[in-house]
């Protein structure tokens, strides 16, 4: 089934464009009806930490590069996680053009959607899009499922295993953990930990992946922009936005999941949002104040380690350049001195 968009591809397409540079359309106030240079990539990925506008620059560059989006998100290819999830829908129209989306809304809740499962979708969005002559523009902060679209490397799909199954579960978690990692140098997922069903599935793809070669990756060249926020001024806009989806109707929404059948043990696995909004629910946390501090407090420390997982890609290759608090012109300037267009 082809991924939800937000509307037709061919309804919402830009018109044609003339030869004016973008950087003209943002000072004269005109349509976004110009044309920046041809890139030389084949994608573009905007990533940065939560709260930090990577959306709306990420839709308007799209709008702008004749561009669709693919979001890099955990938790927004879950249906019904809308509010907390930090979906803003909103955010995809631009001047009244909707900008289409890929991988949002694409799973229920009631299953596991793995990386693999990411990055299966992502190729098939990102070939159908270059299929189309159309630009991806990958936009998201969920750094595991950023490399594994970008990495150039593709996930083996493997079978569940009855025989390992069954020797997996005489034994402990602590001799799984082991296991688990003896068979990798360096785990990706540390989540894997937390949950036995999901180290074992973990050991499973371990041990096909080390005997199966899978299929080559699409070659993805991409260009990476990165917005950058002074950490204090980031933490207040956390704040804000943290009080205005509690004003929107998030505690509403995760009650509203559980009341429709979804456990509170699955809500707390979603983390963040989910998971203290579930334990106030729950009368784990006691005041709606409490439950501010505590999860401003835990999505700052999430921005943080989002931070440090791109500077580890950058450490590890990847080129990302910096865009000071998301700001549209500096972006595009960026991007044409990346093409060798002389300012």
């Amino acid at each position: 089934m082809a991924d939800p968009v937000a509307g037709s591809p061919q309804a919402h397409r830009p018109n044609p464009r003339s030869t004016a540079s973008l950087e003209w359309t943002l000072t004269s106030g005109g349509e976004y009806d110009t044309a920046m240079p041809r890139m030389q990539e084949n994608a573009l990925v905007v990533l940065g930490p939560t709260a930090s506008g990577k959306t709306r620059l990420g839709v308007q560059l799209a709008r702008a590069l004749n561009g669709e989006i693919i979001s890099a998100d955990s938790r927004q290819v879950y249906r019904g996680l809308d509010i907390g999830s930090g979906k803003d829908l909103t955010e995809y129209v631009v001047d009244g053009v909707t900008i289409p989306y890929h991988l949002i809304d694409v799973a229920d809740l009631s299953q596991e959607f793995s990386v693999f499962d990411y990055q299966q979708r992502f190729y098939e969005a990102f070939t159908s899009l270059q299929s189309r002559g159309v630009l991806p523009v990958v936009v998201g902060g969920t750094g595991l499922y950023l490399e594994a679209a970008i990495k150039g490397y593709r996930m083996v799909a493997v079978p569940k295993n009855a025989a390992l199954r069954a020797e997996l579960d005489a034994l402990s978690t602590r001799q799984l953990e082991d296991y688990l990692r003896s068979l990798k140098d360096r785990l990706h997922n540390v989540t894997d930990l937390e949950n036995r069903d999901r180290l074992i599935r973990a050991i499973e793809i371990a041990v096909y992946s080390r005997d199966h070669d899978p299929d080559p990756a699409p070659e993805i060249r991409p260009l990476i922009l990165g917005v950058q926020w002074d950490r204090r001024e980031l933490r207040v806009r956390i704040l804000v936005r943290l009080r205005h989806r509690i004003e929107a109707g998030m505690i509403e929404e995760v009650a509203g999941l559980h009341e429709k059948g979804v456990p509170w043990e699955r809500l707390e696995q979603l983390g963040l949002e989910y998971r203290f909004i579930a334990e106030y629910l729950e009368g784990r946390i006691r005041t709606k104040n409490d439950l501010v501090q505590k999860l401003h407090s835990a999505i700052c420390q999430f921005a943080k380690r989002q931070d440090t997982w791109f500077r580890r890609m950058e450490r590890n290759g990847f080129t990302i350049r910096w865009i000071p608090r998301g700001d549209l012109r500096v972006a595009v300037q960026v991007i044409e001195k990346a093409q060798g267009v002389q300012a």
